[in-house]
């Protein structure tokens, strides 16, 4: 399922936080695209986050220009091809903004690298000595799906949906939509325990940066209830 818009939870305010987050992590990803391969793998090596530089402490070669322990920051603005990029912003934009309305912009920030924080150090504790580098915003995304269906667990979602051969587009209730993705990636992060990292998605980043959100994003429920409530002769018809 491939969430495309939320059309019944009309943002109010312009996000700029979610803008500049996205915005942020496409200059990066252009940034990447310029360098040759040998150039693009240090600069992955050197910016994203390896579980046993954190866990050590130590700068594993290519050297870190900036303390080991940042990368955990500086990995969330890299990604792994076009596909990463492109699923990460277009849910990002789908369930940012509302997110960031409901809690207000300087808050979101916080709630997004903490969650994208979260994630991170989920992927360190499952596999502590690994020295594959992990990049990708999936940790701080998950958070923001995870606020998204604590905050607005009926929106409807216009969803891309595949069944084998069959495809169509209808409308899923968040609850759904996310929590189905939740439980695949939790059972998908089941599967991985007792592998070595080798490559590929860091599964237990999005289950840590989801479970972040969760627990960051009670505290706001009632805050979140308000917003509705205020515009809801325009975006949800109540008497």
């Amino acid at each position: 399922m491939i969430p495309l818009s939320d059309p019944g939870n009309p943002r109010h305010r312009f996000p700029i936080a979610t803008v500049l987050f996205i915005t942020a992590n496409v200059l990066v990803f252009i940034y990447q695209l310029s360098l040759p391969q040998p150039a693009l793998e240090n600069f992955v090596l050197a910016y994203g986050v390896r579980p046993v530089e954190i866990t050590t402490g130590q700068d594993l070669p290519p050297a870190t220009p900036v303390p080991v322990w940042l990368t955990i920051f500086t990995s969330m603005f890299l990604h792994g091809g076009w596909a990463h990029i492109l699923g990460n912003m277009l849910y990002l934009w789908i369930f940012g903004d509302n997110v960031e309305e409901t809690i207000g912009t300087p808050t979101y920030v916080a709630f997004y690298l903490a969650a994208g924080v979260a994630g991170a150090l989920a992927h360190i504790l499952i596999d502590p000595r690994s020295g594959v580098p992990s990049i990708g915003a999936s940790g701080a995304i998950s958070g923001v799906l995870a606020a998204y269906m604590v905050f607005f667990p009926t929106a409807r979602i216009t969803t891309l949906i595949f069944l084998g051969l069959f495809i169509t587009v209808t409308q899923v209730p968040a609850v759904l939509l996310i929590g189905f993705w939740a439980l695949l990636q939790f059972l998908s992060g089941l599967g991985t325990l007792g592998i070595t990292a080798a490559g590929g998605v860091a599964y237990w980043a999005h289950i840590g940066g989801f479970a972040a959100g969760l627990v960051l994003a009670l505290p706001f429920r009632g805050k979140a209830r308000r917003t509705r409530r205020r515009f809801a002769p325009r975006s949800y018809g109540y008497d």
